[in-house]
């Protein structure tokens, strides 16, 4: 199928509404991107394209896509016919006659849907007297169809055989009218393109919202009609009472109109049609009503995803109130004469054979097992059955369970459930205190040590004030010495009256005993230069415990 639903992944924030609201189990993939933020994109082979993401989505990052572009551009070459669904008139109430005017002015043919809703109304009657079929669940509604062939194809034999007003609208031209234009069908539906695809009736799917766009961007204005006026002329004749299909029990308002003996139930919106429709699925079918009339959208075909009307639920509702009267006067005073001498033109002109189809089912994915969902709780740090049931809904599932199926799946991780998060960061933490405890302690010994080594160093320097302080003295008197000896070296010298040999023996004593003083003197210098590097050491270790004092005090705060 194609791509219907598309994302923006610069837009997601991972607030994961789109899997909040979507009905279809395995239509969404969140992943964590490298970045660490979380992005869920589409799996179209498992999307029903409800649109209900695109609705729910506040930034942007759901949109969806239509033929409006390739429509508007086929119809430049060729002759188009178009069909237009009965929510036209709600979603646009006073241009929607502009709007088919505009494309009749363009050599289109213009179609009512709301004709292919009598002949569905008609075929479901004739089908349910002829026993041709059974209980059965109503198709107009392309999402339902696809959830039933995805998720519930064992309701596919309770699926109705009979087309939806769109696909008998075609069937009627193409094989009664003998038409093969190309043929585009103006509605509110997403969905709508894939029952185009799997029937191979219809080319081209434009939404009114799209639509609405197209003439925007383009500069298109079309006329204005009274809002309460529901008459227009179409190629062939316009339908009747067919033309409340899209509100809530449309078909069943139909139904009852010509047999109020029906037993028919119905349901709408995707928060309940889909859960009801799995519980359809469990029941036997004795319980079953003869028909029960579903649509994906809580108000009907006329608020659909692809309408993004401006009008109010109640606004709508009014407006298909007004078309109810308008529709049901012409019954008794139209053409026909009478309440059901449009039927009996059908029995007439039609077969009912000719508006039947068939679906195509899909295997559906295994589910997951118990020792397969044991593995991925044990991940989650889902120990016990409490933590297994917390069911916050912030992943955006329905339970602990179905997100545990989805990262079964490979359509979810564990790191976006919430719960297993803040499991992960209470053991970072407790890690970071249990951290932060022994950092305290080591820096406690450390500024221990610190201060016992301030000490050393204000002893050690204080030995070397006295060192500096002697090896000052002893350079002062062995200069004294020195010059003393020298004296008396030069006076033995000079005095002629003394022995030369008792003279030699004590210059040479005293030469000697200068030498040790200049040695001693040398010494002196030597100790003086290493007291004062390591005086400057001394005072650089000094400054290194300052700063190392400084910065584990900081360390401790």
């Amino acid at each position: 199928m194609s791509e219907l639903i598309i994302v923006k992944p610069d837009k997601c924030v991972g607030c994961n509404s789109c899997v909040r609201s979507c009905p279809a189990p395995e239509a969404n993939i969140t992943k964590m991107l490298d970045d660490g933020r979380f992005v869920t994109t589409v799996n179209p082979d498992k999307c029903i394209a409800c649109g209900e993401c695109v609705k729910n989505c506040d930034h942007g990052a759901r949109d969806y896509i239509d033929d409006t572009e390739a429509a508007m551009s086929r119809m430049k070459s060729d002759k188009l016919i178009i069909l237009a669904t009965p929510a036209i008139k709600t979603t646009f109430p006073t241009k929607w006659k502009g709007i088919l005017d505009w494309f009749r002015s363009k050599g289109c043919i213009i179609y009512d849907v709301s004709l292919g809703a009598d002949i569905c109304t008609w075929a479901h009657l004739r089908a349910i007297e002829q026993k041709k079929v059974g209980n059965v669940i109503t198709q107009p509604c392309a999402a339902i169809v696809k959830y039933i062939e995805i998720y519930q194809p064992k309701l596919l034999s309770n699926l109705s055989p009979i087309h939806s007003p769109i696909a008998c609208t075609i069937k009627y031209i193409k094989k009664y009218l003998r038409r093969d234009n190309p043929i585009a069908v103006l509605t509110p539906c997403i969905a709508k393109k894939s029952e185009f695809e799997e029937t191979g009736l219809a080319e081209y799917n434009v939404t009114f919202s799209k639509l609405e766009e197209y003439f925007d961007k383009n500069g298109i204005k079309v006329g204005t009609n009274s809002a309460n006026d529901f008459e227009y002329k179409f190629e062939e004749m316009q339908g009747q009472v067919g033309s409340i299909y899209p509100r809530p029990g449309g078909l069943r308002d139909n139904l009852w109109l010509h047999d109020p003996n029906i037993n028919v139930a119905t349901s709408e919106g995707v928060h309940k049609v889909y859960p009801e429709l799995d519980m359809y699925a469990q029941m036997p079918d004795f319980k079953h009503p003869e028909v029960f009339d579903v649509l994906s959208c809580e108000f009907g075909c006329n608020v659909g995803p692809g309408s993004d009307t401006k009008q109010t639920m109640f606004d709508v509702m009014a407006t298909m109130r007004e078309i109810e009267k308008d529709t049901k006067k012409k019954r008794k005073t139209g053409a026909f004469g009478g309440a059901d001498k449009l039927f009996e033109k059908f029995d007439k002109d039609l077969k009912v054979s000719d508006f039947m189809r068939t679906y195509q089912a899909v295997t559906p994915t295994p589910p997951p097992t118990d020792r397969q969902l044991d593995a991925v709780f044990e991940m989650m740090g889902k120990h016990t059955d409490e933590e297994r049931n917390f069911n916050c809904h912030a992943c955006g599932y329905k339970s602990c369970k179905d997100m545990a199926t989805a990262i079964c799946r490979g359509l979810n991780s564990a790191d976006n459930c919430v719960v297993h998060a803040k499991t992960v960061l209470t053991a970072r933490h407790s890690d970071l205190t249990r951290q932060h405890e022994l950092l305290s302690e080591i820096t406690n010994e450390c500024l221990t040590l610190s201060d016992k080594l301030k000490s050393s160093l204000v002893s050690i320097n204080a030995n070397m004030d006295t060192i500096g302080d002697s090896t000052h003295k002893t350079s002062e008197r062995a200069n004294v010495v020195n010059d003393l000896l020298t004296n008396v070296i030069d006076f033995c010298k000079a005095n002629t009256t003394m022995d030369s040999g008792s003279v030699g023996q004590l210059v040479e004593i005293l030469e000697t005993t200068l030498d040790a003083f200049k040695d001693l003197d040398e010494n002196v210098n030597v100790t003086n230069e290493s007291s004062d590097v390591i005086r400057s050491s001394i005072s650089e270790i000094s400054g290194l415990v300052d700063n190392i004092n400084e910065n584990l005090k900081k360390t401790e705060r």
